[in-house]
């Protein structure tokens, strides 16, 4: 866990002679981590049984592709966090790196995830009605707007509080001091400004994501206008997965190359996933991955997600991406 990187790297810049200590804040902030990891990792059999329950309440049979998914990124989740959580209690740079990284990373998807909640709650009264069985008495607006905060207010805690106060914690210049004080050897994590490092790491935990995909959704891949499905789309994954995995690499070594691959491969994928959605209707999408009957008909009958919703998504998330991308273009000094 303390090994140096495996590359010969820039001796760090020495910490500040003055600073204050921030041990103490390294160690409490990290027993959350670890706190954070415990709760994911309930989350798991939590899960495993409310599916189960759900299952037998409406007859359908348990979704195992689905289920595997979900214990592979909440186990995940669960496991990282408990290393970074002891990391930082050890008081280690690179978990300080990590830490800052992934604060920041669940910040920026939290703010975007406020401003998608704020045009799909309004229409939450009607996506509520919608779902009501024929003759049940209507959901009292009073109790719609008491749901709408309680929605609101959650999200906002998890996505946004939570993630905000471990971002400042560990970007502050005393944190980052106190780190390289008591760690002062180089990590793997200081080969690679962390702007970059950020889009490395998500680029290489998207791969195992990517190789699940035809396991769990039958493969089914936008393509310019139609979904690819069985072994086309298992293809399309195998080679996203292939070029993820080699971006990750370059990216990190500064290799201009992964960060050209990494945005044509993204316009590419944006331009297929907009043509897609603007021509198909979202409902064969649905079948193709296999999704009961039943949730088929739910689906039908909100018309939620949208296919406006989908385009419009996509375009909301490209192009702060695409800013972020060309913001990092100037940290990449070496030549093809």
């Amino acid at each position: 866990m303390d090994q140096a990187a495996p590359s010969p790297l820039t001796p760090p810049v020495a910490p500040p002679a003055e600073f204050k200590d921030r041990r103490t804040g390294l160690q409490i902030f990290g027993a959350f981590t670890i706190l954070l990891g415990a709760l994911f990792a309930l989350l798991i059999p939590l899960m495993i049984l409310g599916q189960t329950i759900n299952a037998k309440a409406t007859g359908t049979p348990v979704r195992f592709r689905e289920l595997l998914f979900l214990v592979v990124l909440y186990g995940g989740m669960a496991a990282a966090l408990v290393w970074l959580g002891i990391g930082s209690c050890m008081i280690r740079r690179w978990a300080r790196a990590l830490l800052l990284i992934g604060s920041a990373s669940g910040l920026a998807i939290g703010v975007g995830a406020m401003v998608v909640l704020a045009f799909v709650l309004p229409q939450f009264g009607a996506l509520i009605k919608s779902a009501q069985p024929v003759g049940a008495p209507p959901l009292a607006e009073a109790a719609q707007t008491v749901a709408m905060i309680l929605i609101g207010g959650t999200v906002f805690v998890i996505y946004v509080v939570l993630p905000g106060a471990w971002f400042f914690f560990y970007r502050s210049p005393h944190v980052k001091a106190t780190c390289e004080a008591h760690d002062p050897v180089p990590r793997w994590t200081d080969a690679c400004p962390l702007p970059v490092l950020t889009v490395s790491l998500w680029l290489a935990l998207g791969v195992p994501m990517l190789l699940l995909m035809p396991v769990i959704y039958n493969g089914v891949l936008p393509f310019f206008g139609v979904f690819l499905s069985g072994w086309p789309g298992t293809l399309g994954y195998l080679v996203l997965a292939t070029v993820w995995a080699w971006s990750a690499r370059a990216l990190y070594r500064l290799d201009v190359r992964g960060w050209w691959v990494v945005v044509i491969a993204i316009g590419v994928l944006s331009l297929s996933h907009l043509v897609t959605y603007a021509q198909r209707d979202l409902m064969e999408m649905y079948s193709l991955m296999g999704l009961p009957a039943q949730q088929l008909e739910q689906f039908k009958k909100l018309n939620f997600p949208s296919r406006s919703m989908m385009l419009w998504g996509s375009v909301f998330f490209l192009v702060p991406f695409l800013g972020y991308l060309i913001y990092l273009k100037k940290f990449f000094h070496r030549s093809a």
